[in-house]
């Protein structure tokens, strides 16, 4: 009990009244008010110890949760903490830790781009990602939004969670997605105004949130939308060649009956013989008896050419198809 105080961090908040909470475990020492901590890379002096009941404490013990108020930030559910002896021992503390933890983010960075490289390698083709920073009023939301949007992952498009933070927005935030290409989402936090003004300046996307789903289901649709568009193929119509006719030298007309659908002039068409695809193309002419026509339904003759193609026979089987764009619902 004579010893500093040491142990770790069971919850974090950002609170209206009190600012940064935060509930410690001491699991050695003796920790008191006026006493300067570091817990992660953030840090302060006590000014006051809560205990369960709500009471303020001057000095607590070993093997006992108390809130304390008086951290200058919000440290992470699970850092240690420590009291140290004086207010410039936490602040050279903080600033090796927090130069540390800027290291430890670019080599995470690395390892994204790694993973990215063998989506690539993997026959994949190219690999989205969406950057973001997560901002939470605690600990506890900021860990399960993280883990919610791991499960969102694809083989075409990852997350990657370049800052994640407790606390209301800041300009430095900002920054950071402006550099890395993030958008910030927000769980139960503002932005102060410096944010919102270099976020209007830097064209940095803000979005909050108070519920997770809604979150999760935005995220969702934003993934969707970096997606290259995916389609299919539809069949319009279809006509049977029933005469073929020479124009000139080289050029062939298809006399041809509609059987179902319609036939529409300048879209692509293949054509079948003996089931077999034998060209596929352009409708270059299409005519109801002398005059050209856009579209001709199904009951009705017309005349059918193709810029380049001659090769056709009676019989053969011409269909119109298009392209319709397949409306992604999730990302499996």
């Amino acid at each position: 009990p004579t010893k500093r105080a040491s142990g770790v961090v069971i919850e974090s908040k950002l609170d209206k009244g009190k600012g940064a909470v935060a509930t410690f475990l001491v699991m050695e020492g003796s920790l008191k008010v006026g006493d300067f901590v570091i817990a992660g890379t953030v840090g302060g002096k006590v000014r006051a110890l809560i205990n369960d009941h709500g009471e303020r404490l001057q000095k607590v013990g070993p093997s006992t949760p108390v809130e304390i108020l008086g951290l200058t930030e919000i440290p992470q559910a699970g850092d240690r903490f420590e009291a140290v002896a004086s207010d410039k021992i936490m602040k050279e503390t903080i600033s090796k830790r927090k130069d540390n933890e800027k290291f430890d983010r670019f080599e995470a960075m690395g390892a994204t781009q790694v993973k990215r490289e063998m989506l690539l390698q993997s026959g994949q083709g190219e690999a989205k990602e969406l950057n973001i920073i997560i901002k939470a009023g605690t600990n506890g939301a900021a860990e399960a939004i993280t883990s919610s949007l791991r499960q969102l992952e694809s083989k075409q498009i990852f997350v990657k969670v370049v800052h994640l933070g407790i606390g209301d927005i800041t300009e430095a935030d900002v920054m950071l997605a402006s550099a890395s290409n993030a958008i910030i989402i927000g769980f139960g936090v503002k932005e102060d105004q410096n944010a919102l003004r270099v976020s209007q300046d830097e064209g940095v996307i803000i979005r909050k949130y108070e519920i997770i789903y809604q979150l999760l289901e935005d995220i969702e649709k934003t993934m969707l939308g970096l997606l290259e568009p995916e389609y299919k193929e539809i069949e319009v119509g279809s006509a049977e060649v029933r005469q073929v006719f020479t124009v000139g030298k080289t050029t062939k007309i298809a006399g041809c009956y509609v059987l179902e659908g319609k036939i529409i002039r300048n879209k692509e068409a293949r054509v079948f013989r003996n089931d077999k695809e034998i060209f596929k193309g352009i409708i270059n002419q299409l005519k109801r008896f002398k005059e050209d026509a856009k579209e001709v339904n199904s009951g009705y003759e017309c005349g059918i050419s193709f810029d380049k193609f001659n090769d056709i026979e009676e019989g053969d089987i011409i269909k119109v198809l298009t392209k319709e764009e397949i409306v992604r619902h999730s990302l499996v």
